[in-house]
């Protein structure tokens, strides 16, 4: 991917500094930068070759903010907990806060911009991802499969209407499979290491009987999966999306050895 370290390092730390609050950061931890997700999209954006320098840096700014704004809301728990203490309640709320902030920051950075194009789709991202919050919270699921669809479209949303702003939907399938196969493999090595599971604890407020070794079982399969779906889904793409198609295959090879294909036994 023609995206070099320094670049990419360089949009982070311009997000973070836009993205500080002495105060929340005071109490609640420095909001989460994807940086699989900043990658992609500093390729997709600066491939485009139609737009300004300024441009670029707006575009990727801009629609990294609301992921951030969005990922910072889903770290706040859908139930209350009763036993919960007042500085844990004290957390929620002002996770629920700055993810307002940082939505509030993206409006702002959005009426710099003047380009309504890509506010609507910006727009129309955030529109899609709250029709599927709404449907895992009244948990209009009917399978595990379609929790995991559900999620999938979720986790890629913002991304992918970018990607279709600059490049129509050809990219969709192999950058949304990517995305949430990220997702997956991290969250497994992280509940290996801490024991925080969001994925097993969302389908958990749907199934409540499901058993966390099955759940991480079928994640770890789904992975192995769509490795091989990917690898196969890069290797059709027409040259002109080389900037990404060489970028996946080296992240799976990468990132492979990671992943276990079973879950652990016990």
């Amino acid at each position: 991917m023609n995206t070099s370290i320094i670049e990419i390092q360089n949009l982070r730390e311009l997000l973070e500094d836009k993205l500080q609050h002495e105060y929340l950061e005071k109490y609640i931890q420095k909001p989460v930068i994807d940086d699989e997700k900043l990658s992609i999209l500093i390729s997709l954006v600066n491939n485009r070759l139609s737009l300004s320098p300024t441009q670029k840096d707006q575009y990727i700014i801009t629609a990294m903010m609301v992921q951030v704004a969005l990922d910072t809301h889903e770290l706040v728990p859908v139930q209350n907990d009763s036993n919960e203490t007042n500085e844990e309640k004290l957390t929620k709320q002002l996770r629920v806060l700055a993810g307002d902030y940082y939505s509030g920051l993206y409006y702002l950075l959005l009426s710099e911009i003047e380009d309504f194009d890509f506010i609507h789709t910006l727009a129309s991202a955030i529109k899609k991802i709250n029709e599927y919050k709404i449907k895992l919270y009244y948990k209009e699921v009917e399978s595990f499969d379609d929790f995991i669809e559900l999620t999938k479209k979720i986790d890629s949303a913002v991304i992918l209407q970018v990607a279709q702003f600059l490049y129509g939907s050809s990219l969709d399938q192999v950058i949304a499979d990517w995305l949430f196969t990220e997702r997956m493999s991290r969250e497994i090595r992280e509940a290996h290491i801490s024991g925080q599971f969001p994925l097993y604890e969302a389908w958990q407020a749907i199934d409540q009987y499901s058993n966390h070794f099955s759940f991480t079982n079928k994640i770890n399969g789904i992975i192995h999966k769509n490795r091989l779906k990917i690898a196969d889904q890069t290797s059709n793409l027409p040259d002109q999306y080389l900037f990404i198609k060489n970028h996946l295959l080296s992240r799976i090879n990468e990132t492979k050895h990671h992943d276990s294909p079973t879950a652990e036994e016990g």
